[in-house]
């Protein structure tokens, strides 16, 4: 029985997969009666849907360019019930023929130079005239929808098909649109850079309705044809009643044939004679895989070869409340190639300032270090009008989202001639700051909605936005980004997080500044004597953890009109603005001010150009001294990142640290006392309190060479025992 099951699943796989590396996609939600289907618009339309796309079909990651495999099913379907093969449905046949003669034209425009151009030079890939084609065929289609609403008639069947045949080394498309009469056809093809659609919308001025599905706009599309095709036939029947057809034929060398003919379908029909390097065109396998991959969501039945292409919605067009969970989630595993859930869902429409389509997905798998790398492209395919023109667009977005997986479409891009390219203009800026902006007030919006779920978010998606921060230049978008960290407080329980806005509520009246501190973890950033030199201050400060926290927020400077300090460089501004502090210790217990500066002058000779200055400092209490620079988290940074000041006295004249000691504390009173009776022990016990104030201070990154000393310490320490 198990024998029998397994051999009919391989049959079925066999049959539904036309690739070695066709996937089946698990949605877990029982889906299997569920379809999804396009939306078109007339009646007709969907009649047809419902006649030739009877079978489910789902979002797939077989094709790079966000194809997808017709044969894929849920699998919570039955696999051995192989499905039944759909009739096949074309209108494609040879029943044209020319009436009397042709007549001869030459094309306008500068004929041969332009036509070189635009059909050897605009394009980067040949591939796209399948596009091109396809969209002229759909915005003939909808100006007959708009003819059949505005003016009435019979409603029929709107379809695009096409058809390859290898062995004639053919390409056909044709559809069942509105079609072109002598004068149209010697126009609009006879007149390179002259759009039909363009005059279209010109004619209908403010109708914003068809000016939205209407794709064309620079009437070069059609000759990309001969980039692959030596020679192009064009059969035409205007909607018109009582217009004869038409056939319209060209080799694109200048000039071009006008002749009547007869049995041709109401539409156009294009027939391409292929190149003998572009027969690939003529393989079923060939075009699907465009066709998949440019135009899957054209709003009207594309066939090939008689069977149905596009069955998938453009769910960025759909109204967001007339979405499910589960169509969100098939979707993101069709955009992101992926086999996980969206962590967050993002569904977002605008008309004003610009017209955006969108949906963006946060993948729920964590980032893998290709993901994190900056070299990773954006993941966010742009479409227009729901024709693809870039699969990854890396003008849409700021670099530092590429986390995110979707889909913009925009009627506003301004594209190049061959709309596979964005002009860089105000309006690209304008849009990828808009897009920028939601994406943030999103992430705000679902940090107070679900904080702990948000508080995995940044865990794992955290890097992202302190590079965003880094890389940006706008100080107020800086501002705006910031609004996402994450830290924990001095002034909360361990675990609990908070943000710089929370931070700025708590402050005390007439603070400016906001605190940070920089360690590997809590309990060393509450350890540390930089800390506990702020507690005199009774101020709160933020603990990051993180090895870019300190470069995020050296970048950042300013957050709501507020300074942003490390404690570290807070105690150097302090000794400038000579700012007074209680030792904690009675004068009893600390050196006399005379024993402290015999003290200092030994410890200045001993330590040499390694110290810029030794000063007493009473904000001290269990440490026994610290090492204070300038811009402390700068100057880690400059040594982390330029290689440089290998050896300590290196290190010294770029950082020119200042050694602060505690008075009271017994190492340092100790040290002062064995000076006189054993320098060579007060020697290395100097040494080892100026290594543990550097590595406190971050700025010691090998400690290796102490064990010797540490040695040497302990051995002279235990003379004794």
């Amino acid at each position: 029985m198990n024998m029998s099951r397994c051999l009919t699943l391989f049959k079925f796989a066999l049959g539904c997969s036309q690739k070695a590396n066709s996937r089946l996609l698990s949605s877990g939600r029982g889906l299997s009666s569920r379809i999804v289907t396009s939306s078109f618009t007339g009646e007709a339309p969907v009649r047809q849907q419902q006649r030739w796309c009877s079978r489910p079909q789902v979002w797939s990651s077989q094709h790079p360019g966000l194809g997808m495999n017709q044969c894929s099913y849920y699998s919570t379907q039955e696999a051995e019930k192989a499905p039944e093969e759909e009739p096949l449905h074309t209108i494609i046949s040879d029943t044209e023929n020319v009436q009397g003669s042709f007549s001869k034209h030459e094309f306008q425009a500068e004929t041969k130079k332009l036509l070189d151009i635009v059909a050897r030079s605009l394009y980067s890939e040949k591939e796209v005239f399948i596009r091109e084609l396809i969209s002229n065929g759909s915005d003939a289609l909808e100006k007959l929808r708009h003819k059949l609403i505005t003016g009435g008639g019979d409603t029929a069947p709107m379809e695009i098909h096409l058809q390859t045949d290898a062995a004639k080394g053919t390409f056909t498309i044709q559809d069942t649109g509105v079609g072109m009469n002598q004068e149209e056809l010697v126009a609009n093809l006879g007149t390179i850079a002259r759009s039909g659609s363009k005059a279209f919308l010109d004619a209908l001025q403010n109708q914003a309705e068809a000016s939205s599905t209407i794709i064309g706009q620079f009437g070069v599309g059609f000759y990309s044809a001969f980039m692959v095709a030596d020679k192009v036939d064009v059969y035409s029947q205007s909607a018109e009643p009582g217009v004869p057809g038409y056939k319209w034929s060209s080799d694109g060398s200048g000039l071009f044939e006008v002749a009547e003919a007869s049995g041709v379908r109401q539409g156009t029909k294009i027939v391409l004679h292929l190149k003998d390097d572009c027969k690939e065109f003529s393989s079923e396998d060939r075009v699907k895989e465009v066709v998949t991959k440019y135009s899957n969501f054209v709003s009207f039945p594309i066939f090939l070869n008689g069977r149905r292409l596009n069955t998938l919605q453009a769910l960025w067009m759909m109204e967001p409340k007339e979405i499910s969970e589960w169509q969100h989630e098939e979707f993101y595993r069709y955009v992101a190639q992926a086999y996980d859930k969206p962590r967050y869902t993002l569904h977002y429409r605008a008309d004003a300032p610009l017209n955006i389509r969108s949906v963006f997905y946060v993948p729920d798998m964590k980032p893998s270090m290709f993901d994190v790398s900056r070299e990773m492209g954006s993941s966010v395919a742009l479409y227009s009008r729901k024709v693809l023109i870039q699969t990854k667009a890396t003008d849409i977005l700021p670099k530092w989202l590429r986390f995110l997986r979707g889909v913009v479409d925009s009627e506003d891009i301004p594209l190049n001639l061959s709309r596979e390219l964005l002009q860089e203009s105000a309006l690209i800026r304008k849009l990828r700051d808009v897009l920028q902006q939601r994406v943030i007030r999103f992430l705000l919006d679902q940090s107070r909605k679900e904080p702990e779920k948000y508080s995995k978010f940044f865990e794992d998606y955290g890097l992202f936005m302190r590079e965003g921060i880094v890389t940006t230049q706008e100080q107020d978008v800086k501002e705006d980004i910031a609004k996402l960290l994450r830290f924990e407080s001095s002034a909360l329980p361990v675990g609990q997080q908070t943000n710089l806005m929370e931070y700025s509520s708590r402050m005390k009246a007439g603070t400016r500044n906001i605190y940070y501190l920089c360690a590997p973890n809590r309990h060393l950033a509450e350890h540390s004597p930089y800390y506990e030199a702020m507690k005199q201050k009774d101020m709160e400060v933020l603990f990051c953890y993180e090895q870019f926290d300190e470069l995020t927020l050296l970048h950042l400077r300013d957050f709501d009109k507020k300074k942003l300090i490390s404690v570290e460089t807070d105690i150097v501004v302090d000794h400038y603005k000579e700012e007074k502090f209680q030792d904690s210790k009675p004068t009893t217990e600390r050196l006399t001010e005379e024993q402290a500066e015999d003290l200092m002058a030994w410890m200045r000779n001993v330590l040499g150009p390694r110290v810029t200055n030794v000063k007493i400092t009473p904000r001290l209490d269990t440490h026994p001294a610290m090492i204070t620079v300038l811009e402390m988290g700068a100057a880690r940074h400059f040594l982390r990142t330029q290689q440089l000041a290998r050896s300590a006295e290196e290190r010294a004249q770029i950082l020119q640290p200042t050694l602060e000691i505690n008075a009271g504390h017994d190492l340092i009173k100790k040290m002062h006392a064995l000076k006189e009776t054993n320098s060579e022990l007060a020697g290395l016990l100097l040494e080892q309190i100026y290594d543990n104030a550097m590595i406190a201070a971050g700025l010691n990154d090998d400690p290796r060479p102490m064990i010797s000393r540490l040695n040497d310490l302990l051995t002279k320490a235990l003379e004794k025992h």
